[in-house]
């Protein structure tokens, strides 16, 4: 073939290439560019024999993408499972809160809810004990609420100063990297505060039996504001109509044999089959002015809210409908925080709930990035009328000079005097200083007791099971004794099965005041 038919050639595939396109079917492999891939089995060499090319960017693109997969874990609830939904509330609640999802009987309101293991990593059995987050998204139109809680209605410890040392206890030892029931039994020694989760972890709920049986809890006291700025605490529950099931360590044993990914399994297959799991929404409300009426702090994340003593009605339902298409962009780069808000809903000062308003958004910041809240999954269906810009990571298109407020050029974005943030009168000056009401061990006596004859043999056994590991003998008998001061019968047994000394855990209990 001469010089010129081979011209002649080239200028009829330069032609049909631009006429038709960089492709000639919507199946023809890209680069992130758009650019067609000729040859994605083999880079580009000197020779036959000769090394690799520089210039081949397919190459050098696919393997710097893949060196970049993995983002940063999440340090807590690393291991998760998500779906989208729908809330539908089933009250007028426009007396308490101005909260968008609230304001009229059958309003709905789509969701994204995560579901995931709290200390375990990214690719833990789903048979293991662990609490379980339960986390919704509400897309409102009012920005996006996060509701982020856990399967459990409280938690390990009161004052988020003390929860980086609970993770590192629960975690893997860092000198061996081999998580030790030891090493976390030694820290809730000396918190016991404790003892009602711990109660609850070695209870079989501490083995889910699935998400769709698995009741949530917002665990913290929010505050319901209404349009007169009144103020109500307020803590939120979701029941499932599944019910409330967990495992024997016998079952979980013979299900993670066969398949350690059963909840998530469990939860798709139904949704894909078309029956949606559902969950009521029930909220119980106190008048700030009755906080110091009871034995115990509401505010106080290790306590429950009796219903005896604070009744709790149902608002709404949940339903999840959709499984995600994707599961790193919705599940792994879903962004729960609970300082996302909305107006009708604010923080109370419970200890626990101040510190994770910091912390979870800015460990949202550390793994995905400045802009995570442009992502698909976390992007409010409402307006974003902000100056932030700039950063790493995907923004939306922005245009204009004015990048500040206020600013009296037509168009600028103004504050809204309307949504300010309520008052709350204060007293006193600043302190560092415990909770005054613990009453740390009444609510886990009366956890142990509504529990069946086999659940409570079954607690007894699995929490004896990691007790009997720590070789301190004063630790034995001090977590011993927490359940002791709880109820006799539960710490007998304990103690017993974790070879305790009896008689000193009666005695350390003694000296306990709950």
């Amino acid at each position: 073939m001469n010089t010129s038919s081979m011209k002649k050639i080239g200028l009829s595939i330069a032609i049909s290439f631009i006429l038709t396109g960089a492709h000639a079917d919507d199946n023809t492999l890209t680069r992130a560019t758009g650019a067609p891939v000729g040859d994605n089995q083999n880079s580009q060499t000197a020779g036959p024999q000769g090394p690799t090319l520089l210039q081949d960017h397919h190459l050098l693109e696919k393997l710097a993408h893949f060196d970049r997969e993995r983002i940063p874990e999440r340090v807590v609830h690393a291991r998760g499972t998500g779906a989208f939904g729908m809330f539908k509330a089933t009250s007028d609640l426009t007396d308490l809160t101005r909260a968008a999802p609230f304001q009229d009987i059958g309003k709905e309101t789509p969701v994204f809810v995560r579901f995931s293991s709290v200390i375990h990593g990214n690719h833990s059995p789903e048979t293991l004990r662990d609490p379980r987050g339960f986390a919704v998204k509400f897309y409102t139109e009012q920005g996006n609420w996060d509701l982020v809680g856990n399967n459990f209605p409280v938690f390990f410890i009161r004052d988020a100063m003390k929860f980086p040392d609970m993770v590192h206890s629960l975690k893997p030892d860092p000198k061996t990297n081999i998580q030790d029931a030891a090493r976390a039994l030694e820290f809730f020694s000396h918190v016991p505060e404790s003892t009602q989760m711990l109660t609850l972890l070695y209870s079989p709920l501490g083995i889910p039996t699935n998400y769709r049986e698995m009741n949530g809890s917002g665990v913290h006291a929010f505050k319901f504001v209404n349009e007169a700025c009144q103020q109500q605490y307020v803590k939120f529950t979701w029941k499932s109509r599944q019910g409330n099931h967990g495992l024997t360590r016998e079952q979980a044993a013979e299900i993670q044999a066969s398949n350690f990914n059963h909840m998530t399994d469990d939860l798709y297959k139904h949704i894909n089959d078309g029956d949606y799991p559902v969950w009521d929404l029930y909220v119980q409300v106190l008048d700030p002015a009755q906080v110091d009426n009871f034995d115990f702090n509401p505010l106080d994340t290790t306590k429950t809210w009796p219903e005896q003593l604070i009744p709790a009605q149902k608002v709404g339902e949940l339903t999840l409908n959709r499984v995600p298409d994707n599961f790193f962009q919705a599940t792994e780069q879903a962004a729960f925080a609970p300082s996302n808000m909305i107006p009708g809903i604010e923080p109370s000062e419970d200890r626990m709930l101040q510190g994770r308003l910091f912390s979870y958004a800015d460990t949202q910041r550390y793994r995905l990035g400045i802009n995570h809240l442009s992502l698909p999954i976390n992007a409010p269906k409402a307006a974003v009328h902000s100056y932030n810009q700039d950063g790493a990571g995907y923004s939306p298109a922005k245009s204009g000079s004015v990048n500040y407020q206020p600013s009296e050029v037509t168009g600028s974005y103004v504050d809204n005097a309307s949504y300010k943030a309520c008052p709350t009168p204060l007293q006193g000056g600043t302190q560092q200083i415990p909770f005054q009401k613990t009453q740390n061990f009444k609510q886990a006596g009366d956890l142990y007791r509504s529990f069946s004859e086999r659940d409570q043999t079954e607690l007894a056994e699995a929490f004896a099971g990691d007790l009997k590991t720590v070789s301190n003998d004063k630790v034995r008998n001090t977590i011993a004794s927490y359940l002791y001061k709880a109820d006799a019968e539960y710490g007998t047994r304990v103690a017993k099965l974790a070879g305790a000394d009896l008689a000193q855990v009666k005695a350390l209990a003694a000296a306990y005041a709950d």
